[in-house]
């Protein structure tokens, strides 16, 4: 409901420029993305539990903040605060999926729905925001911080009266250290080229987020807070409606492909972007269109990858490597405030087609690197 409307209220309400705010926007995340790896490899050793209700906790704390903020330094604290809850609670989460569901088919259905509910949130709020009149206003935080607080009682009674619940409070591998786990992950070739190139995907995929706010703003495009709306709205409804489809489609596609395919389609949409008039409504939401159907495509599928790749006493580590994709998205506001400041914003689009032909060249390299043996039976393998 209220994350893409930041970008407006700095704007707005400190009167920063694109790169002060792109530079806002990156610094209270970059951190975070560090952190997730040793979240991860932390739920390995002590459970999945105090991990999640951390996570929730300083969400709801950070939002609350953000809800009352009036000072340019308290804006930034609680940022990062929201980048740390966010880091915090995505590796022990994806994680507890597979603690939770053995069969590989079944998991791999788990992390779609996962995604797909993430996305039912997310088509609803801007909805409730438009509807409620709270779009782009500093109260709609609180709300984001109460919806946190209900999520974390949410898990309180589930971690005490479910048998889902006391999984989630045992160690799955409380042997292991965080040395051994690096000494592992610097062997794994094939995930550490993985790494770079999805996080690369994400610095592409996250300029639709701050920093095409920052080019329409700057652009004066008509009616700017509903066509953000209506494109958040457009993204979410479109991965609700087709992620299922687009996965009964791609059943026999391997993970690698889909993932190609995706690349593809994401590629399409940044020259959409890059060539659309700033005054036609209609091909923006086109646009947001093309960038939905690759996200539905790449993301749920950046997760089976992960968890494909992962040995079980090392999958919360493995997700919490992967909190090194956000990375890219942390970036993504400032380059993309330096670049639109700077030259344009279909200068920025342009540049973001030839980075999707350099992840395509890292996945094609993939097939020529190694990957170490595990002590125990399981070696995941992409298929």
């Amino acid at each position: 409901m209220v994350w893409p409307f930041l970008a407006i209220l700095l704007y707005e309400k400190f009167q920063l420029g694109a790169a002060q705010i792109g530079l806002i926007l990156s610094a209270s995340a970059v951190g975070a993305a560090v952190l997730g790896f040793f979240v991860g490899a932390l739920s390995d050793r002590y459970g999945r539990r105090n991990v999640l209700l951390a996570g929730t906790g300083i969400n709801t704390f950070a939002f609350a903040l953000l809800a009352v903020a009036q000072s340019l330094p308290t804006f930034i604290a609680a940022m990062t605060l929201c980048a740390i809850g966010r880091a915090v609670w995505e590796p022990p989460a994806n994680a507890l999926i597979g603690d939770l569901v053995p069969d590989l088919a079944s998991r791999e259905l788990a992390l779609q729905l996962r995604y797909f509910l993430v996305n039912v949130g997310a088509a609803l709020g801007p909805i409730i925001g438009v509807w409620a009149g709270l779009s782009a206003q500093q109260s709609t935080f609180g709300l984001t911080a109460l919806s946190y607080l209900l999520l974390c009682l949410g898990f309180l009674w589930g971690f005490a009266y479910t048998v889902s619940g006391r999984v989630a409070q045992q160690g799955r591998g409380r042997a292991t250290t965080l040395a051994s786990t690096l000494a592992v992950l610097r062997k794994d070739h094939v995930f550490l080229v993985l790494i770079v190139a999805n996080v690369l995907t994400m610095f592409i995929y996250a300029h639709m987020d701050s920093s095409l706010v920052q080019y329409l703003t700057r652009a004066q495009a008509p009616h700017l807070v509903q066509l953000i709306s209506s494109m958040i709205l457009v993204n979410a409804t479109t991965i609700v409606l087709l992620q299922f489809p687009l996965l009964q489609l791609m059943g026999g596609i391997s993970i690698n492909g889909r993932i190609v395919i995706g690349l593809g389609i994401l590629a399409v949409g940044q020259v959409w972007f890059a060539l659309n008039p700033v005054d036609w409504f209609a091909g923006w939401m086109g646009a947001s269109f093309v960038i939905s159907l690759a996200e539905a495509i790449l993301f749920p599928t950046m997760s089976v990858q992960i968890d494909r790749l992962a040995p079980d006493h090392l999958r919360g580590s493995y997700f919490g490597a992967a909190s090194f994709y956000s990375l890219g998205w942390s970036l993504a506001p400032l380059v993309g405030g330096v670049v639109i400041q700077w030259w344009s914003g279909p200068a920025l689009y342009w540049l973001m087609f030839g980075l999707c032909g350099v992840v395509f060249a890292l996945y094609r390299w993939t097939a020529q690197l190694s990957r170490p043996e595990w002590p125990e039976p399981h070696a995941a393998q992409l298929q």
